[in-house]
């Protein structure tokens, strides 16, 4: 699977506790902050298609804005069934722009 290093927005964009939605050319990504920490996920909840990074924080879980499922923003999975989950992505801050690692093939990109 091909994999390009997208650079997303800068750090302080995204303030601990916080989550948002960034495009790129392989699709949108959501961004967590959760204590200093930065998460990517697919923006795209598999339920309905609801954008992720528009939610809300929970401590390290988004609750999606449309129905509410709840994700782990660390390993993807849906909180109340693990049999649903979004695709994570690697990420790295480099001089304070936050850097994530996504496949270019995947659906919907």
């Amino acid at each position: 699977m091909k994999a390009k290093r997208f650079p997303l927005v800068r750090l302080e964009e995204l303030p601990p506790g916080t989550c948002r939605s960034v495009e790129t050319e392989a699709g949108w990504v959501a961004l967590y902050n959760v204590e200093g920490r930065i998460y990517a996920t697919d923006d795209v909840c598999p339920h309905a298609g609801g954008p992720l990074g528009e939610g809300q924080m929970k401590g390290d879980c988004v609750v999606c804005p449309w129905h509410g499922w709840r994700f782990n923003v660390k390993t993807g999975q849906r909180v109340d069934n693990p049999d649903f989950r979004v695709d994570c992505f690697d990420v790295t801050v480099e001089d304070g722009l936050i850097m994530a690692e996504i496949p270019l093939d995947r659906p919907g990109s």
